[in-house]
């Protein structure tokens, strides 16, 4: 398994060339949302939110938010590293997040506007190319964590593969 700052240095790299190639097939300008999703997903969505880690501690005074996500999942199970299912857990789970506190901001009267799932999957109709370069890059960052870790498979996919 790579270490934290191994893991950031793959990101640093591969985040332009990630976003050009994207570019080259989705136009430029999901190119440069998936190259800035990839690095945000590195930095800030990595897999090893399920631990404390560099992204963790990026959270800030925030990383407590995700203590309820590291009890959740244990490290490296399925639900954290699994391909595909990792990112999106991460995903449902920041989202999940940001809709309760905007909820609860505009019941008590902090917020007129609060952010709702409806208005969330409005985004993702109206913007559907700028929504897959996002997941794109956050994806794309997921797989480049789990190839540096060398097996980007979870461990009970080795166990479920045996039986």
């Amino acid at each position: 398994m790579a270490l934290g700052k191994d893991h950031d240095k793959a990101t640093q790299l591969w985040s332009v060339p990630f976003g050009l190639i994207v570019g080259i097939f989705l136009g430029m300008q999901s190119g440069l949302i998936s190259g800035l999703s990839f690095g945000l997903g590195g930095f800030w969505l990595s897999p090893d939110l399920d631990t404390h880690s560099n992204a963790s501690r990026r959270w800030g005074v925030l990383q407590s938010l995700w203590c309820p996500y590291r009890k959740i999942f244990p490290h490296r199970s399925l639900f954290s590293h699994g391909p595909f299912i990792g990112t999106t857990i991460r995903i449902i789970y920041l989202i999940s997040i940001v809709t309760c506190f905007s909820a609860l901001s505009s019941v008590i009267g902090l917020s007129s506007s609060a952010i709702s799932i409806e208005k969330i999957f409005d985004l993702i109709n109206s913007y559907p190319q700028q929504t897959l370069a996002i997941m794109l890059g956050l994806e794309g960052s997921a797989w480049l964590h789990l190839i540096q870790d060398r097996d980007p498979m979870p461990a009970e996919w080795h166990r479920w593969k045996q039986k």
